[in-house]
């Protein structure tokens, strides 16, 4: 499965895409990035006059990248046009260090902790373009093929 092609097969679309670029993926975890645009619906009111992406957002970047990319892509030989991904968030727990700006780029590390049962369980880290950590913890989901 190419790599444009998982991000494809997401079940979101803008506003709520959070996915720009995957640059690596394996069996055992993925790399991928997105750039929060200046002008995103949750900037409006958060905060006035000093608009940071929400945490609610951040965590689900990551797991748009973290854990339904990586997971679409240990179910590619089950997903097609006919047969789409279903995903349901199962647990989360993040640690927030920084703050993202709009216009940041953001890099998501996802490492596979387990993938049973159609359930994935991943350790996850966001890094901003200075290579800081942003966030980092944990995110599970339910991911199969229907």
């Amino acid at each position: 499965m190419e790599l444009q092609e998982i991000i494809s097969f997401l079940p979101y679309q803008k506003p709520f895409l959070f996915v720009d670029e995957i640059s690596e993926i394996s069996e055992n975890g993925v790399i991928g990035n997105y750039t929060f645009k200046e002008n995103e619906f949750f900037y409006e009111g958060h905060f006035k006059d000093n608009p940071i992406t929400p945490g609610v957002i951040l965590t689900e970047t990551m797991a748009q990248i973290g854990v339904v990319c990586l997971g679409i892509y240990l179910l590619k030989n089950e997903i097609s046009s006919e047969k789409k991904p279903q995903i349901a968030l199962t647990a989360n727990q993040i640690d927030f260090f920084l703050t993202v700006l709009p216009k940041e780029t953001v890099t998501v590390i996802s490492e596979k902790e387990y993938f049973r049962f159609n359930k994935l369980k991943c350790k996850v880290k966001m890094l901003n373009a200075k290579n800081e950590l942003v966030c980092r913890g944990t995110i599970s989901g339910m991911i199969l093929a229907k």
